[in-house]
């Protein structure tokens, strides 16, 4: 077969060498690679989209996604113009996924001004999903203080039948195509009701109506709550939470208040979501925060911005959610995101993912297993099994196993 040079000595090592030099591309390769357990992408999509995209070359990493994105929707359409519904799902989820790679993507490129024209086609594609899978959807609102989250209700079958139901707390800027991969598919398949919803600073509420992030996620999950326990499909003794990346702290941030749930999933544990952002910081820098030296703080980093263009994009990327102005003033409010004193009030059985090679939260997940109250089981996932980095990029089956194993065990206890 005809070869093409590549940078590895062996690309059949790209797994531990990576598939990019950049870091952001590498990792957006290897959950879009995971991702195709599920069907929300084809690994040879993936992998011939990328073939020609250079390192950090932003426009035509940007590009290659829109255009695959857009392939895979015109697949879809015609396929459901025909009555193909099973082909057309399957299509528009594929192309809801790489749209949500494009949004992403956007924080590379010199300005944002494509960032909701391409989120509109990222959730157009995946509403059309919604309408021509086999499964059971409701759209749902949920009751919140500046008008409602925009939800959804998956249920395995449309019986009406009382089951356990599993609530999805999403990432940072991670797109409802990214749940599906992480655990909705997995929930469906075991008899599950799902939820997914946008939070405030998530995907709608963030893009089209400019609510940011709260650190009191439980101003945000009582309300689902309140919804789920009102409906009869819902077997409300056997609720389970489960948070994904920045979600693993914002679900025993609301665990610390809301006792409805039976069980949670955190994947990873995150105790203190500001050290992400800090833990780069020389000490000078860190002596300016804590001493409140705004001043100084903003000119220091404003100066490293104009050096690191790159450093500027992923800052703008990060700090977009918190709607806040100003370097000193984001860090100040990223830095309320923590579970200081909450621990303790803790009392619902955890699943710990504990990935090797965590890039964002190293440690915390053993570090918030041991400071709970509650029954904490911390689950190990390495290198070696092809499940290090964060959430686990490449081995989402294997996660489905092993929490939804302790979760049907843990819920049977009810």
């Amino acid at each position: 077969m005809p070869r093409t040079p590549s940078f590895l000595t062996h690309p059949h090592q790209a797994f531990t060498a990576g598939f990019y030099r950049n870091d952001d591309f590498d990792f957006q390769v290897r959950l879009a690679l995971g991702a195709a357990a599920f069907g929300a992408t084809d690994a040879g999509e993936v992998l011939s989209t990328i073939a020609p995209v250079r390192d950090n070359d932003h426009d035509a990493w940007f590009e290659a996604w829109i255009e695959l994105g857009t392939r895979v929707r015109s697949l879809a359409d015609a396929s459901a113009e025909k009555g193909h519904d099973v082909s057309a799902a399957q299509a528009y989820l594929r192309a809801a996924t790489y749209f949500a790679i494009a949004v992403d993507s956007v924080a590379g490129l010199d300005s944002d001004d494509q960032l909701l024209p391409t989120f509109r086609l990222h959730r157009s594609a995946w509403d059309r999903f919604v309408d021509t899978t086999s499964h059971s959807v409701e759209r749902i609102e949920i009751p919140y203080e500046d008008g409602p989250m925009p939800g959804y209700v998956f249920r395995p079958s449309g019986d009406g039948a009382r089951r356990p139901t599993f609530v999805m707390v999403n990432g940072s800027d991670g797109a409802l195509t990214s749940l599906w991969s992480s655990g909705a598919a997995g929930a469906l398949a075991r008899g599950y009701n799902v939820v997914m919803f946008d939070g405030p600073g998530q995907q709608s509420m963030l893009f089209e109506r400019s609510i940011g992030f709260r650190p009191d996620w439980e101003a945000v999950v009582t309300p689902v709550v309140d919804v789920l326990v009102a409906r009869p499909d819902v077997d409300t003794d056997k609720l389970a939470l489960y948070g994904i990346s920045q979600g693993g702290f914002w679900v025993p941030r609301a665990l610390a208040f809301e006792h409805r749930f039976a069980a949670a999933v955190l994947d990873p544990g995150v105790v203190d979501v500001a050290t992400s952002w800090t833990g780069h910081f020389p000490k000078n820098m860190i002596r300016m925060l804590d001493d409140g030296d705004r001043k100084t703080f903003d000119r220091d980093m404003a100066l490293g911005m104009k050096v690191s263009k790159e450093t500027a994009r992923e800052w703008n990327f990060r700090a977009r959610p918190y709607c806040t102005d100003g370097y000193f003033d984001t860090v100040m409010e990223v830095r309320k995101y923590n579970l200081d004193g909450l621990l303790g009030k803790i009392d619902t059985p955890l699943f710990v993912a504990n990935p090797e090679d965590e890039q964002f939260w190293p440690g915390q997940s053993k570090q918030l297993a041991d400071a709970v109250s509650a029954d904490a089981h911390v689950s190990d996932f390495t290198a070696a099994e092809g499940a290090n980095y964060h959430c686990q990029p490449m081995a989402r089956t294997l996660t489905d196993q092993r929490m939804f194993d302790w979760l049907d065990d843990t819920l049977a206890e009810r």
